[in-house]
């Protein structure tokens, strides 16, 4: 396989990426890109399952614990350090697996971001002020009149995305969707393969369940009564882990129920993440079965991976 390609390990938390992209970064000797926004905290090691100490001696990964949960860590500040971390792989003759279960930051990856610097809190609330007095009906006329693409993929409901999309025509003077065309990302630029890893939903939940339990016995609430002491940036309020342990620790209901909390809101948040990859057309899913050899499902990925295509562009274009 051409060294220079890029491979992608997506898929729900618990479904078995990080032991995946560990083997096929061994079989191919590549180094591992995290795509997991709560992998980069440098507190949150138990909460955000970070590969092991004897993971990390195995392969060389990027862009784990690079941030304070004190700190603003966005999609742009994610795409800028995973991209550069890409880059230098590629330098040295490696292959980038990059592996997570964070779809907005693989879409930033593979599509770019354009340019969010294009913000006035003015006009936005100017917009938002005619919506409550004039209706929903009348923004959404006026997006489908400047701005006919974005109008159909924007429902006339979704307030915040066509008040952002005229608010980009007012500032940029050109809709965003044309705007969004200017962006750049791997896609198209590097081979690319982007796989999805999938299981039975019910194992799928057994694994959640039983994760959950490993970490509140690895020390889970320990972490989460630290974290909560510090000033958390609001990108890191958002953590899982972090509402279900403060309630405990805050006396409002007992261990169990924290549990219980946890594993039913990860259940949830793994069918958020399902229900984002599969609108993707460009990944290629693999269902895991119980029991399935690990040598097994990254052979086929390798297999998978070969007879790639696309043009391999100068690192700069990223």
């Amino acid at each position: 396989m051409n060294n220079s390609a890029i491979i992608f390990i997506a898929g729900p938390t618990a479904v078995g990426k990080t032991d995946v992209a560990l083997a096929l970064a061994q079989k191919l000797k590549g180094e591992i890109v995290s795509c997991d926004s709560m992998q980069a905290y440098k507190e949150a090691s138990i909460a955000s399952n970070k590969p092991s100490a004897g993971q990390l001696k195995k392969v060389k990964h990027h862009l784990l614990g690079i941030v304070s949960v004190k700190k603003e860590f966005d999609v742009a500040a994610f795409q800028k350090k995973a991209f550069a971390a890409i880059k230098g792989i590629l330098r040295r003759g490696k292959t980038p697996i990059v592996a997570g279960g964070s779809g907005m930051y693989m879409q930033v990856l593979l599509d770019g971001i354009f340019d969010r610097a294009q913000k006035n809190d003015r006009l936005r609330g100017k917009l938002a002020e005619e919506l409550a007095s004039s209706g929903a009906d009348v923004l959404y006329s006026r997006l489908r009149q400047v701005d006919p693409p974005a109008a159909a993929k924007i429902h006339p409901n979704d307030h915040r995305r066509v008040i952002r999309a005229l608010e980009v025509f007012e500032l940029k003077k050109q809709p965003i969707s044309e705007v969004k065309k200017n962006r750049k990302g791997l896609w198209g630029t590097y081979p690319i393969k982007v796989f999805a890893l999938n299981r039975q939903r019910e194992e799928l939940y057994s694994r959640i369940n039983a994760r959950v339990e490993e970490m509140f016995a690895g020390g889970l609430v320990d972490e989460m009564k630290k974290i909560s002491t510090m000033k958390l940036s609001k990108t890191a309020q958002g953590m899982i882990g972090l509402k279900e342990v403060s309630g405990f620790l805050r006396g409002e209901y007992d261990l169990e129920r924290a549990k219980y909390l946890l594993k039913r809101n990860t259940r949830h948040f793994a069918k958020r993440q399902l229900t984002w990859f599969r609108k993707d057309k460009r990944l290629q899913w693999i269902h895991i079965a119980e029991g399935d050899r690990l040598e097994t499902i990254v052979n086929q990925i390798v297999e998978m991976s070969k007879g790639q295509t696309s043009k391999v562009k100068p690192l700069d274009n990223i």
